[in-house]
């Protein structure tokens, strides 16, 4: 899921980057070897064997990881779990960084697991594909052997998810239209709810301006 804006769209993009959300995605792994980029397609550095691990050991890594996150969330939103605000937050699902901080992994699980392959569902923030990658790198050496991301798939973005998209075959004028017509109420709804807006008269102008994709 890729999200595109249209003329003031544009403005409503950067609200939303400031709204600091959670993007998804699943990313598949390969055990037995490591590259020098993390992906399957770089070139190789090291091959290792792999038949001791399973689905257990994987998951005690990822509640792991997941563990270490959460506290980083936590220290970056600035929260005093124990005040009546931080309760408040985590009720509305506010609980982020409101500003820069380090990619941090809000949930992480397993999909599918069969050896030597396995995916992952994960849910962060102010990520980037490397870091994904290395993400899976690292899983790799926790388990005592190595590991290449095979595919990083964006499946949502924000408000929008796959059921938003249009795929390639329906980039034209009117799909178009109908997706922004389609997605006023949860951009506004969203963007209302996490920036408090005072004006939001720029918030009555998206019957022309959002528009979001994804690769067929």
């Amino acid at each position: 899921v890729s999200v595109l804006g249209i003329g003031h769209g544009n403005k409503l993009l950067t609200d939303l980057y400031n709204c600091h959300l959670n993007k998804v995605y699943t990313v598949g792994g390969l055990f037995g070897k490591a590259t020098d980029d993390f992906s399957d397609t770089g070139t190789l550095v090291e091959k290792t064997t792999f038949d001791h691990i399973t689905r257990e050991k994987l998951e005690r890594i990822l509640a792991i990881i997941q563990g270490t996150n959460h506290k980083a969330l936590l220290m970056y939103s600035n929260i005093d779990m124990k005040t009546q605000e931080a309760y408040e937050l985590a009720v509305r699902g506010l609980i982020r960084p409101m500003g820069k901080s380090p990619p941090i992994i809000t949930a992480i699980r397993c999909l599918q697991f069969e050896l030597p392959e396995f995916q992952l569902e994960i849910h962060c923030l102010h990520e980037t594909q490397q870091y994904l990658r290395k993400i899976v790198h690292e899983i790799g050496l926790e388990l005592k052997s190595s590991a290449v991301c095979t595919q990083v798939r964006r499946i949502r973005d924000g408000v929008f998810t796959l059921d938003d998209a249009l795929l390639r075959n329906q980039w034209n004028l009117q799909s178009i239209q109908n997706a922004i017509w389609d997605c006023q109420l949860k951009v506004k709804t969203e963007l209302e709810k996490t920036l408090g807006h005072q004006d939001k008269s720029h918030l009555h102008k998206m019957d022309a301006e959002m528009a979001h994709t994804t690769d067929s």
